[in-house]
């Protein structure tokens, strides 16, 4: 049995029924891994309180340089990692590798962030009262934090929860996805060695309801979660006056006007919509076209979604492989089904063999179909017609999400009006909104979040600003 990290050490508790991790193509045992029960998490509490005054003495370059240290260990094993992806997650292979690099850019940019963390004298002297006087700002860490991850990205979206919690002085409690936890295990394996105080880390493969605990114990200061809206919202009242980051999906939209390169338009919307199966909370979901574009667009969509490769993800030039379950691809299916039956037309795909469904272009969807107003989390886009690019940005706005949105426009003043108008965390112009750097601030609105994530909004969140001022008389 693969063990777990309890306070920097590895452990193998044997109070909860151990977790199976299987390969999502062949459905074979790739591992058994040891899971963490109430007591268990009770443990690593205790350890990330009785670590926080230590976590915090750690000096900025003693930061940067366990981060280093870890990032050097994980970058020894870069064509494991990504062949552990493949296999927990279904991901495709070109997918895999580069979740690898970003993740290690991630530690490196943790790093780098974690030497800016100097005091900053503040201007003050704007009245009488404030004569003679300095002022100076620090940011000290806010205590234990706690973080639960998804399956999707399994390695790095746990690389931008632990890195910016190292850099700023912060304990950690950490709880990845059932489904997909060897990512987030090997992460604990380099981090196991590289410098932090004992307690300071926990990296605990859990079932939910054990895991409840992260945001409702009182020695938590800081919950960040990412998953689904339903689970986060609930986590988030449960948390009281933790502070809590959010990030919980959405259905993106693209909006393509008539001036936009159709061709580069359709190929990067098919990416953005197929590759690891949709299964991004920022794939592109619902495409909308002008009318001025939509013939054009149409056919180049359809022609590049009918090249797509879909099938073994170990196999190089695959973009789409299995769903993480047949349960999610049967749902998926349904929600098709639904709409076809609602009117939807079926452009290209719509089939499904076993938890592999088939990239699918729909048409004609209606509205209060959830393959178009819920998160459909699968190699599904739905393409709609509008007469033109204020009614696009009225038709991207008509959501309870609000994440990231794409626009293919060559018009400046277009692109300038989509930041204005639409209600999202980010602006993705000449791209698909499943693009993202690590290093910008990312996170959405309305149901789909709150708060920011990339290393240096992230520190910010695992912070808190003290005030110094001294009156040198």
């Amino acid at each position: 049995m693969q063990p777990l990290f309890l306070g920097g050490f590895s452990a193998a508790p044997d109070d909860a029924r151990p977790i199976e991790v299987v390969d999502k193509v062949s459905g074979s045992l790739i591992a058994t891994v040891a899971c963490a029960s109430g007591a268990t998490i009770e443990r690593a509490l205790d350890g990330a309180a009785g670590a926080r005054s230590a976590m915090a003495a750690l000096s900025p370059p003693e930061r940067a340089a366990i981060l280093d240290r870890a990032a050097d260990r994980l970058e020894d094993r870069r064509g494991e990692l990504a062949e552990l992806i493949v296999g927990e997650a279904g991901k495709p292979i070109a997918a895999a590798r580069a979740e690898v690099e970003r993740c290690l850019a991630t530690f490196r940019l943790s790093a780098a962030e974690a030497l800016r963390l100097c005091d900053e004298a503040l201007p003050i002297q704007y009245g009488d009262q404030a004569r003679g006087r300095v002022a100076l700002r620090r940011r000290f860490p806010v205590g234990v934090a706690s973080f639960i991850t998804p399956f999707n990205f399994p390695l790095n979206l746990v690389a931008h929860k632990v890195a910016p919690a190292i850099a700023a002085g912060c304990p950690f409690l950490l709880k990845p996805a059932s489904l997909t936890p060897l990512s987030a295990l090997a992460i604990g394996e380099a981090l196991a060695g590289a410098g932090l105080p004992a307690g300071a880390f926990s990296v605990l493969p859990a079932r939910g309801a054990d895991a409840e605990v992260l945001a409702t114990d009182p020695r938590v200061a800081k919950l960040s979660f990412t998953g689904s809206d339903a689970v986060g919202w609930r986590l988030h009242a449960l948390a009281g006056r933790k502070r809590c980051t959010l990030e919980l999906g959405g259905n993106a939209a693209v909006i393509v006007d008539e001036t936009a390169h159709v061709e580069r338009a359709a190929s990067a919307i098919v990416r953005g919509a197929f590759g690891q199966a949709g299964q991004s909370c920022i794939s592109v979901q619902r495409v909308i076209a002008t009318s001025a574009a939509h013939a054009a667009l149409k056919s180049a969509l359809i022609g590049f979604a009918r090249e797509v490769r879909a099938g073994d993800p170990r196999e190089e030039g695959v973009l789409v492989g299995p769903m993480i379950t047949e349960r999610e691809a049967e749902r998926v299916e349904a929600w098709i089904a639904e709409a076809v039956e609602g009117g939807a037309r079926v452009l290209v795909g719509g089939g499904r063999d076993g938890a592999l469904v088939e990239p699918t272009l729909l048409e004609g969807v209606p509205a209060g179909a959830r393959i178009l107003d819920e998160e459909a989390f699968g190699p599904v886009a739905v393409l709609a017609e509008v007469p033109d690019f204020e009614a696009a940005l009225r038709e991207a706005n008509r959501t309870r999400f609000g994440l990231q949105a794409g626009v293919f426009t060559r018009d400046l003043g277009r692109a300038h009006r989509a930041w204005d108008a639409l209600e999202v965390g980010g602006v993705i112009v000449g791209d698909v909104p499943t693009w993202r750097a690590d290093a910008m601030p990312y996170g959405g609105i309305k149901d789909s979040g709150i708060g920011r994530e990339g290393p240096i909004h992230a520190i910010d969140a695992l912070c808190e600003w003290r005030l110094m001022v001294v009156d040198p008389s």
